[in-house]
């Protein structure tokens, strides 16, 4: 917990909320000053690009962005940028040791920002604060296409650590931003022992969105739905954050809260942005930056890991960077029934460590892995580590419908995906840690670390 948390924790709740509206207030003010606006309308005219037009403007950013990191980066000064295949790739261990050469500002006159650290230590990069608006810019514009605007009753779901068991017990499990009508939910203290708090918070609060860690929404939902609970509100839309959106997140969200879910990929480092389009599909914006996909080799490939260029990370440069994520791409013929000239994605799949290895069946997706609960009931949720190619360990967290067939179910699934000579050990546990971030991982491979 930071000392700003630790300091906020220890007022009034009311104090508290207060705090927590000032800081918004004050972080609205930057991110929406300055060129925010003209961006805005930028973003807007880029909807309606033809080929040529976008050629061009993407050309535009990318020689500006390039001339830039040459002149003020000292990581960079002597690279030719040019030629992108035969520029080194930067890797998260880069940033954290040569900050001071990649960046060309420092942290008094620009933004910071800190990495969640789900894969690892967190990392710090900073922003100018143009860029900052740039990318706020981009974000508002997309979800003012699914309805939303800044001032609209909103849940947020993120991982801000300011609630404690204590205030749960006293049926506080979030913080009120009253002047932007955001209610913020922790995410650290979601079971089912205190879903009854956050169930009887949403319901009063009735907000018109959802914003966060979809994890944490499903985890609310999966517990409401083996109570036969369905969300008396109207939810407007779903806008999932920071984590891989799974087929099971949009089913049970869906049929619980009444609510489309819209996805979108970032990062807190600033990558480029992948965006949902009106017709459910994803869609890389190619004014914010380059993706590459490549294989385990770091070659060219349609379905791999990415390599990210951010146009909008002046402050510290990321250029070919080895982000952790991996994508696949449609094939480049397909077109979206939605009309856009933006790259089409077939999907997102998830951290590159997030599969478990099996002997027999090769890498076993996140996706695959979560889908081994399809036929169970009784799993609030669960969690895999690999350590060893043959061994796993499986935590999971039960509720009343559990039983051995289920159990059976479960086992079965899961052998399925991974084979029979993976030796399972099955802990059944009260409730699973989240990461530091507040997010919470499914599947965690710790092969070799």
């Amino acid at each position: 917990m930071s000392l700003k948390e630790s300091l906020i924790r220890c007022n009034p709740h009311f104090i508290q909320n207060l705090a927590v509206t000032l800081f918004n207030v004050y972080q609205y003010k930057i991110r929406h000053g300055g060129s925010y606006s003209n961006f805005r309308k930028y973003y807007q005219r880029a909807e309606s690009f033809s080929q040529k037009e976008l050629e061009q403007e993407i050309n535009v950013k990318k020689n500006e962005f390039f001339a830039y990191v040459v002149n003020n980066s000292r990581w960079y000064q002597d690279v030719k940028l040019d030629d992108l295949n035969q520029v080194e790739i930067l890797e998260k261990e880069d940033i954290i040791n040569n900050l001071d050469k990649i960046k060309t500002i420092s942290e008094s006159v620009g933004i910071v920002s800190l990495t969640g650290g789900t894969t690892g230590a967190s990392m710090k990069v900073i922003y100018t604060k143009k860029d900052m608006q740039e990318r706020f810019a981009i974000l508002d514009h997309f979800r003012a296409q699914h309805g939303y605007r800044l001032g609209k009753k909103t849940a947020w779901f993120s991982g801000k650590n300011l609630i404690t068991q204590r205030d749960i017990e006293k049926d506080i499990c979030s913080h009120y931003d009253f002047v932007n009508k955001i209610r913020f939910y922790s995410t650290f203290l979601i079971n089912e022992k205190n879903f009854d708090v956050y169930w009887k918070s949403l319901n009063e609060f009735q907000p018109e969105f959802l914003v966060g860690f979809p994890s944490s929404v499903f985890e609310i939902c999966q517990i409401a739905k083996s109570k036969g609970l369905k969300y008396t509100g109207k939810i407007k839309v779903f806008f999932p954050t920071a984590e891989t959106v799974l087929a099971e997140h949009r089913q049970v969200i869906s049929e619980v809260l009444g609510c489309k879910l819209v996805d979108q990929y970032a990062s807190s480092e600033g990558a480029p942005f992948i965006l949902e389009c009106s017709a459910g599909n994803l869609h890389t914006h190619p004014l914010t930056g380059i993706f590459e996909v490549v294989d385990d080799d770091l070659k060219p490939a349609r379905s791999g890991q990415m390599l990210v260029t951010s146009f909008t990370t002046h402050g510290t440069p990321l250029i070919r960077y080895q982000i952790g994520d991996s994508l696949t791409l449609a094939d480049p013929s397909k077109q979206c029934s939605c009309g856009s000239i933006f790259p089409f994605v077939e999907r997102i799949d998830g951290r590159t460590n997030d599969y478990i290895l099996s002997p027999t069946h090769g890498k076993v997706n996140l996706g695959n892995i979560s889908n081994s609960t399809k036929d169970t009931k009784g799993i609030v949720c669960f969690q895999i580590i690999q350590k060893k190619i043959d061994h796993i360990q499986i935590y999971i967290v039960i509720n009343k419908e559990f039983d051995s067939v289920q159990e059976s179910n479960f086992v079965s699934a899961l052998r399925e995906r991974i084979g029979d000579t993976v030796q399972l050990d099955i802990n059944y546990v009260d409730r699973i840690e989240k990461e530091k971030s507040g997010k919470f991982r499914i599947v965690k491979n710790l092969i070799g670390k």
